[in-house]
């Protein structure tokens, strides 16, 4: 008897012992299982996969951290994110244009983020003024020219191409694209839509044929001399010119003397519903370093954020350009005001 009743208070002692560690126990599990979890991040991209590709597999080798991605067009992109609300997978949105980034943000897609390495990497000017996107990548659009018909010294800036002596010479990307929204955004915030109505009216006027589609029609237009000048992406014609250094297309950088060449972003921001929310602030945080930045540079063609690193050789030769220090936030505010004024100027 004297032996069953030890054995039942040694049962008691050593239940109410595992009783409690029991919470500490599973609670170490949640710990292992959110750690799993926060080795994964998921990104939502509207760029290219083989362009952001080089980057994730860079980050994956550095930190172990694996990345899981979703490709699409920006629209497709950001209806998935409001239609999957609280439940979204989905922990950073990757896209090009500040415009369709102040979209994202103006729908409630994103959450700020509080980073002294964004702030520092990432220029005042190409970052949302409330913290919930940065900049990644900086592409310029300006002004390009056939050798042979235009020297540097006959342009100047984007309205002188509205003017008479440019009649029946100019090239241009369709309106549809936000590219040209963004422009005309920025430079209605700049001239006033009076003026910029004004300049949009003589670039239609001066057209030497209908709209392409995209900057590589303009590229290919301007190099066969079915016009003289253009506008389009740096990062377009750096790729043409990597595949035929012998076209003759020259860049010019446009308002020098002014306010500054147009230039728009690819950036990122954390989702609002993010599981990950700690995981993707780090990755965007890579992403602006030097090292991802090179990748970006010398891969895409695109100038880096990060004014540490220097761009690739075939857009350096270009030599330094003054940009527009307007913030890239206003090419998504005036969207709305640049696609009427274009609309009622005849630009299509």
């Amino acid at each position: 008897m004297v032996f069953n009743s030890f054995n039942e208070i040694d049962m008691t002692t050593r239940f109410n012992s595992f009783a409690r560690v029991l919470p500490a126990f599973i609670s170490a599990l949640a710990l292992v299982a959110g750690s799993a979890a926060a080795d994964t991040v998921t990104v939502y991209s509207a760029r290219n996969e083989q362009l952001i590709k080089p980057l994730f597999d860079a980050y994956t080798k550095e930190t172990g951290t694996k990345i899981q991605v979703l490709t699409d067009k920006e629209g497709p992109l950001l209806e998935r994110l409001k239609a999957e609300g609280a439940k979204s997978p989905a922990d950073v949105l990757i896209t090009v244009d500040a415009g369709n980034l102040w979209h994202a943000s103006r729908m409630g897609l994103l959450q700020p983020i509080k980073s002294g390495v964004l702030n520092t990497n990432v220029p005042a000017n190409l970052r949302d003024p409330k913290g919930d996107w940065y900049g990644l990548s900086i592409r310029a659009r300006t002004i390009i020219y056939n050798k042979k018909y235009v020297k540097p010294s006959q342009l100047s800036t984007y309205e002188a191409l509205a003017e008479p002596e440019w009649k029946g010479k100019l090239c241009l990307r369709t309106s549809k694209k936000v590219y040209n929204q963004s422009l005309v955004a920025t430079m209605i915030a700049t001239l006033g839509e009076k003026r910029t109505e004004e300049v949009v009216r003589g670039w239609v006027g001066n057209l030497a044929t209908d709209v392409f589609a995209d900057d590589n029609g303009v590229i290919k237009a301007v190099a066969a001399g079915q016009c003289e000048v253009g506008i389009v992406n740096t990062y377009y014609l750096a790729r043409a010119l990597d595949k035929d250094p012998n076209m003759p297309v020259g860049l010019f950088w446009a308002n020098q003397k002014e306010r500054g060449v147009h230039v728009n972003i690819s950036g990122a921001g954390v989702t609002r519903a993010a599981p990950n929310a700690a995981g993707g602030q780090r990755l965007i945080e890579w992403l602006s370093s030097e090292t991802a930045q090179g990748i970006y540079t010398n891969d895409d063609f695109e100038y880096p954020v990060n004014q540490k690193v220097k761009p690739d050789s075939i857009i350096r030769h270009w030599g330094p350009y003054k940009m527009d220090l307007i913030n890239v936030s206003k090419a998504g505010e005036l969207q709305g005001a640049a696609t009427r004024l274009m609309d009622r100027a005849g630009y299509r």
